[in-house]
């Protein structure tokens, strides 16, 4: 109480004397503070018991007031003063010796509040960058200290300050010998360093000797003020007779000292405290996106950041439940790494392990939106850190399991951040991690090449329905993503030499015939057995498609060597017989209405694959390699098969087996949309295509109705249940065909309007 009354004293006989020049004033408050070490007695007493706060918070105001009257980037006296007498120095020891209690927070603030509120450049000054890296050294040292908020306040202004000014980095990365050298030693303030302007510590791991020079003579110099210099040798007398150390260096740091701005920052974002924590990140966000190539080097070689980041995500990931819902890891709100806050007892939809993953999930997050951030040396290597350490060694066993508990967990997972991954570096190693960096084609003898790549795709066709539908989504978003060697990979590396093709050499046969407006080799679908119940209600006409094409002009002829898109049409449309046709008794359910998705998406596919630079027509023939045998690849094969089993299998599996096939079809390649889209090329003996599977399945269910009493009318009742039109009844039999048959009929209505899409896009000017 006496001394806070005695500063309330002082702050009014401030105000009442007559006002100082500033450099006066700063002088007299730091000495009225090594008066305090010099004259005190009692070095227990709080910091809060002195006037210690108000003299520096003074001072701190003094400086920005010179600041603000001079010109923009001129050095005024005072700061000068601090910058001689090394003033920052002397605090970083009392803060580092914490004396008195409560000083090291104070000595914070002040650097923070300094390298904040003046805006020249201070710390190219070496006797501002070397203190501020002392500093540093001591901040993160023990967590949950009572200065732990002022730590990180300090580490991310300097954060800031080397955002504004990346070269300034270079001062931060210290000699790693003489950082280890430093460490675990003890420092105190000595007569012979202050005189010689090169330090404020000794590294002797003894506590200092103290000087037998009497303070009343050193108070005499303090009085004159051409002998100021002198208040920081009394100052070390002063801290010698009260036997002044420093607390040991932290042990448990990384053994790389060479960035110790980043190692304080990792061991602060372990604090229990969530909101130094997630400041400590933003601080990591901001030193990973540096530019200079030096500092990027030293974090990823001499700091533990990547083994921090990998570690983390190994041990919230172990931490989930080894059961968790798919629908639950699907729907869980979108994660913020820096909004991890979650109250179980507010949530109404909680469910067991949502804290747990909600906690994974962003720390995840964290982890994309820092590759994302980071200058690109550092960006590749915590990508593959990541791949490394966190997808091969702790997912990748996970998916390969037995159990299919666990095989929907991790597949449900593993769907979720490839969906949440937004950084192109992380990105390419999760892509390699599933699929492998093989580019040339597969064969049958190499399917197994990259065993997790096997195993996934075959979890396309598992004895689980839910595993293969889970597994089939997380293919369907992994196609939607920004990287050429996801379709390569899975498909265009079996399609570059076009070898699922019949190759003829053109004879002047038959360019008469294209000539007359037909398709050389093609056949007619309309004289096929399967399509003689064609009526021209399943059609479009000549003059609709006319009125739907771009028109005829000099640029764009009638014949361009592609097959007409009315026929290829027409070829989807007419696929599914009449008899097992039930949209259009249902209003808006016609093939038109894909056409505006179609539209949108395959836009959307194209601004993807833009960049990619693919070519605009097939590959010569002349030049392909037909004489090697096709494999479609694993992918495919699956995916064909499973599209022939389409009467066979549920819905939902239906479903998602032809939105991955649609999707895949969208893809702006011309092997792609000769492969999937063109009923009319020639196929290779023993090769399937998209087309050619879908017949077979026509084909096995017309004989398969004929053996179904009242079919129309119970397809028209499964397809008015599934909309929600008709209430749902009594079981219906055979009710896995007809869903089949509703789904198969939809399919070959989207593959008709892609096509058409894809058609009309490729030929308007």
């Amino acid at each position: 109480m006496f001394s806070k009354f005695t500063s309330i004293l002082q702050h009014a006989v401030e105000a009442l004397a007559p006002s100082l020049p500033l450099q006066e004033d700063f002088v007299y408050h730091w000495k009225a503070i090594t008066h305090y070490y010099i004259e005190t007695s009692d070095d227990k007493a709080p910091v809060t018991d002195t006037n210690i706060p108000s003299h520096l918070e003074q001072m701190l105001d003094i400086l920005v007031q010179e600041e603000n009257e001079r010109e923009s980037g001129e050095t005024g006296p005072c700061m000068e003063y601090l910058l001689h007498h090394k003033i920052l120095e002397t605090l970083y020891t009392l803060g580092k010796a914490d004396c008195p209690p409560g000083m090291k927070q104070q000595v914070l603030t002040f650097y923070t509040k300094l390298l904040g509120r003046i805006r020249q450049p201070l710390l190219p000054h070496i006797n501002v960058h070397r203190p501020v890296q002392k500093l540093i050294r001591l901040c993160g040292e023990v967590l949950a200290t009572p200065t732990e908020n002022e730590e990180i306040q300090f580490l991310c202004i300097v954060c800031a300050k080397l955002k504004q000014d990346p070269y300034l980095v270079n001062f931060f990365l210290e000699n790693k010998l003489k950082a280890m050298a430093l460490q675990g030693s003890a420092s105190v303030i000595t007569e012979d360093m202050i005189k010689d302007h090169e330090s404020v510590t000794t590294d002797t791991g003894q506590p200092g000797q103290p000087e037998e020079t009497p303070g009343a003579a050193g108070a005499e110099h303090m009085e004159n003020e051409d002998e100021l210099p002198q208040q920081a040798e009394e100052l070390s007398f002063s801290l010698d007779e009260l036997n002044v150390t420093s607390s040991p260096e932290s042990s448990t740091a990384c053994p790389n000292q060479d960035y110790n701005l980043v190692n304080s920052l990792l061991n602060l974002t372990k604090s229990p405290d969530g909101r130094i924590a997630v400041k400590a990140c933003e601080g990591l966000m901001l030193l990973v996106s540096l530019p200079e190539p030096a500092a990027a080097k030293c974090l990823t070689q001499s700091t533990c950041l990547c083994e921090l980041l990998t570690d983390r995500l190994a041990t919230l990931y172990k931490a989930l439940p080894q059961s968790l819902d798919p629908l639950d890891i699907e729907t869980v709100e979108a994660i913020n790494w820096g909004l991890d806050s979650y109250s179980h007892k507010e949530d109404a939809s909680a469910f067991p392990g949502k804290r747990a993953l909600i906690s994974f999930l962003s720390w995840f997050d964290y982890c994309d939106q820092l590759i994302k951030e980071a200058q690109k040396t550092t960006a590749v290597a915590m990508a593959k850190a990541v791949r490394e350490r966190f997808f091969i060694d702790v997912m990748e066993p996970q998916l390969m399991q037995t159990s299919e508990i666990g095989i929907l967990t991790s597949t449900a997972l593993l769907h979720r951040i490839v969906r949440q991954v937004t950084s192109e570096v992380l990105l390419q190693e999760l892509v390699y991690f599933i699929l492998g960096e093989q580019r040339e084609p597969e064969t049958l003898a190499d399917i197994n090449r990259h065993p997790l790549r096997h195993r996934l795709i075959e979890h396309c066709d598992h004895i689980s329905d839910e595993i293969s539908i889970m597994t089939l989504r997380m293919f369907e978003h992994l196609l939607q993503k920004p990287n050429e060697h996801i379709l390569y990979n899975l498909v265009l590396r079996n399609l570059e030499e076009r070898n699922y093709m019949e190759y003829k050499p053109p004879c002047q046969e038959d360019k008469d015939v294209v000539e007359n407006g037909q398709i050389a080799g093609a056949v007619d679908l309309e004289e096929d057995p399967l399509f003689t119940d064609l009526s021209p209600d399943n059609t479009l006409s000549a003059q609709e498609w006319l009125s739907a094409s771009p028109p005829v002009s000099p640029e764009h002829p009638k014949n361009d060597g592609k097959t007409e898109v009315h026929k290829i049409v027409n070829s989807f449309l007419c696929l599914v017989p009449d008899e097992a046709k039930s949209s259009y008794h249902v209003e808006g359910t016609g093939y038109d209405t894909y056409l505006r998705d179609a539209h949108r998406q395959f836009r959307d596919y194209c601004v993807i694959c833009l960049r990619w630079e693919w070519p605009g027509s097939p590959r010569s023939l002349e030049k392909c390699n037909l004489e090697a045998s096709f494999f479609e690849g694993h992918f495919l094969k699956v995916l064909f098969e499973r599209m022939g089993r389409i009467l066979d299998q549920p819905y939902d599996v239906n479903l998602q087996v032809t939105s991955v096939l649609s999707k895949l079809s969208l893809f702006p390649h011309p092997h792609i949309h000769e492969y999937l889209l063109d009923p009319y090329v020639n196929l290779a003996s023993g090769c399937k295509s998209l087309f050619s599977v879908i017949v077979r399945v026509v084909g096995d269910l017309m004989v398969r109705i004929q053996r179904i009493p009242d079919f129309t009318p119970k397809l028209l009742l499964v397809r008015k249940r599934l909309l929600g039109l008709e209430p749902e009844g009594p079981i219906i039999d055979h009710m896995t065909l007809l869903e089949g048959v509703i789904v198969l009929e939809e399919f070959c209505k989207e593959l008709a309007a892609i096509a058409f899409v894809k058609y009309h896009t490729s030929a308007t000017p």
